[in-house]
């Protein structure tokens, strides 16, 4: 697969060049965290628990039919806002969030990426709609906490809040004390595009697929890549000027 134009390379160096907070989606970028886990047999399981509670018609057939667990929990709190049902929804999810932790892989190149651009001075943040009790599980197991501690900003209980809304980046600007301009958004999804975009912040695009680079590209976004080798080259290359 390629991704790249000719004027592609130029555009990556500029994005990692003018980069002095890099902010991190999880699941895509940092890992693969429904790997062995399946994200849409736990989009169903969640569907299935609110039909045996008797709530089949709370879901657009569309909402039951997205296979994304976040698209579930959101359309539930868009209905019952700061309900008992929206944290009990929430709490399975982190569950299952936990649970697919154990066995999720690591995305090629990314722990050597994070700790060369920690290496090389950047400070870097997770910004994510995933539990952030679950990043710094995974992260811990990777060894790479102290990379991004305190800086993970993920699923909170206000729930409209989550990408593409921007209020996670915007949390760890605020908190690095970072302009938007001098930070760099590493994300997978048109959602984390549209929240970098909201927050004025540079994007950078991880596309594993066509599929994620074509929905990327619709989306709007211009420079991505189909793997953090390149990335992971340049950031080397900078710590040497």
């Amino acid at each position: 697969m390629t991704t790249e134009t000719e004027t592609e390379p130029n555009d990556l160096r500029n994005l990692i060049e003018g980069a002095r907070v890099v902010l991190w989606d999880f699941d895509g970028p940092v890992c693969r965290l429904f790997a062995g886990h399946s994200a849409e047999r736990v989009a169903r399981d969640l569907v299935e628990w609110l039909e045996g509670q008797g709530l089949h018609g709370l879901l657009a057939e569309s909402e039951r039919e997205s296979l994304d667990p976040h698209a579930v929990l959101r359309a539930v709190d868009r209905r019952h806002p700061g309900s008992d049902l929206v944290t009990e929804l929430e709490e399975r999810l982190t569950q299952e969030e936990l649970k697919a932790a154990v066995s999720a892989r690591p995305t090629p190149y990314a722990d050597p990426l994070v700790r060369t651009w920690t290496a090389v001075g950047a400070r870097l943040a997770i910004t994510t709609n995933n539990s952030p009790q679950v990043v710094k599980e995974y992260l811990t197991s990777r060894g790479l906490l102290e990379c991004f501690a305190p800086h993970v900003y993920g699923r909170t209980q206000e729930l409209r809040q989550l990408k593409p809304h921007p209020h996670c980046v915007h949390r760890a600007l605020n908190a690095t004390g970072a302009a938007p301009s001098t930070a760099l958004m590493i994300g997978d999804t048109p959602s984390d595009y549209q929240a970098a975009r909201a927050a004025g912040v540079p994007f950078l695009g991880y596309a594993r697929n066509e599929r994620k680079n074509k929905v990327l590209r619709d989306a709007g976004a211009e420079t991505i890549v189909d793997s953090l080798e390149p990335v992971l080259k340049l950031v080397r290359e900078s710590g040497q000027a």
